[in-house]
């Protein structure tokens, strides 16, 4: 394939400004991903609704089981209010499954993003822009497609959420980083494209009254959309006033189970031996399947930080980072696809709970980090 020279100016027409990390290009159109309908359909798109439900499944049995919440690491004093989330039929809005996958086997589970993914933006907008050139110029063949309904299914998510209402979307993250920053700013507008009034504020700018959370200027926030960690706020004082505030919470505090890597290994506990996941085990737990060679993630790890790999028992590399404290699962290390330009992870979205689009990613590192380059893809006609 060959980048558009202008690639650039087009990106940040869209908003998408953080198209570059570190003066190297985060999106990389140099290169596509080929797809047949079926590799889609079936490797996919159905293992990503399979897994979802098998998510859930596992949030009923957990928001009851202290032993489930107690490894999971979630405060105590939050449990009845995930319980009561979850009991009142709390929205989710969106999701991503990451999956190792080569074309010849199953897509294999690495972890769950379900409370703050990013790459919304790049992937709805822009990933759909570019195929849609690439059509026009020849370089992909008329027929071509993409796996990709994630930007409308998200206005219909949020027309639902609104129900009719008059409300008025709050969003937040914090401040000083553009990709977040960008992805609420997407979200924003796509909020308006379902009918709702919004209003950003930074984090630090959400005060407290009466016990209700407000905005900047003194207002009740009804419903938030918040790019911010339910891991981070249930350990700050900002928090404590989550149960009780009345607001509406996007995504809601039951996704704290399933943002969690503990996730991974209930799942296997669940369904042993299912052809998209892995094995992995808490590191008190037999782990006879486990194998030699294994990667340790903390329950909460991002961006890939703090990963560590062994072989035999011995560490023989990782990364670094803030985490870990909360304790980690152990999960079979699986080889990561490589075409030639690095290792390759496809990120499969899900937005009210169904399957709704695709991105891949590449890194020079078998640990997927935040400098990964994103690579379009199609699918052949």
């Amino acid at each position: 394939m060959r980048a558009r020279a202008d690639w650039r100016a087009k990106a940040e027409q869209v908003g998408f400004t953080f198209h570059s990390a570190e003066g190297v290009p985060y999106w990389d159109e140099s290169a596509a991903f080929a797809f047949t309908l079926r590799e889609i359909e079936e490797d996919i798109e159905a293992p990503s609704a399979e897994l979802e439900e098998m998510a859930l499944d596992f949030v009923g049995e957990a928001i009851g089981d202290e032993e489930i919440l107690t490894r999971l690491a979630i405060p105590r004093a939050f449990w009845s209010e995930i319980h009561a989330s979850w009991q009142r039929g709390d929205r989710n809005l969106y999701g991503r499954f990451d999956f190792a996958y080569d074309g010849r086997g199953p897509a294999k589970l690495l972890e769950y993003n379900a409370d703050t993914p990013t790459a919304l933006l790049e992937t709805g907008v822009f990933q759909w822009l570019w195929l849609e050139e690439m059509i026009g110029t020849g370089q992909l063949p008329k027929g071509a497609d993409q796996f990709n309904s994630l930007h409308d299914k998200l206005v219909a998510a949020l027309r639902d959420f609104r129900d009719g209402k008059p409300y008025r979307l709050h969003l937040t993250c914090l401040g000083g980083s553009e990709e977040d920053r960008g992805t609420v700013a997407y979200l924003e507008e796509l909020a308006q494209q379902a009918g709702m009034a919004t209003h950003f504020l930074e984090i630090g700018a959400i005060g407290l009254r009466d016990g209700r959370f407000v905005d900047d200027a003194d207002r009740p926030i009804e419903m938030l959309f918040k790019l911010y960690p339910w891991e981070w706020m249930l350990r700050e004082e900002f928090g404590r006033a989550v149960p009780g505030s009345g607001t509406q919470f996007i995504e809601p505090i039951w996704k704290a189970l399933l943002s969690n890597k503990g996730l991974l290994a209930y799942l296997w506990k669940r369904a042993p031996g299912h052809p998209n996941l892995v094995p992995a085990y808490f590191p008190d737990e037999a782990q006879a399947d486990l194998g030699a060679a294994f990667v340790e993630k903390p329950l909460f790890s991002r961006e890939g930080a703090n990963i560590r790999l062994f072989e035999n028992g011995r560490p023989t590399g990782g990364s670094e980072g803030p985490y870990g404290a909360e304790g980690v699962i152990r999960q079979q290390r699986i080889v990561i696809p490589e075409f030639g330009h690095g290792h390759v992870v496809l990120g499969a979205w899900m937005v009210a709970s169904q399957p709704a689009g695709m991105l891949v990613r590449e890194d020079s590192s078998p640990i997927t980090g935040n400098l990964a380059r994103f690579i379009p893809h199609f699918i052949a006609p």
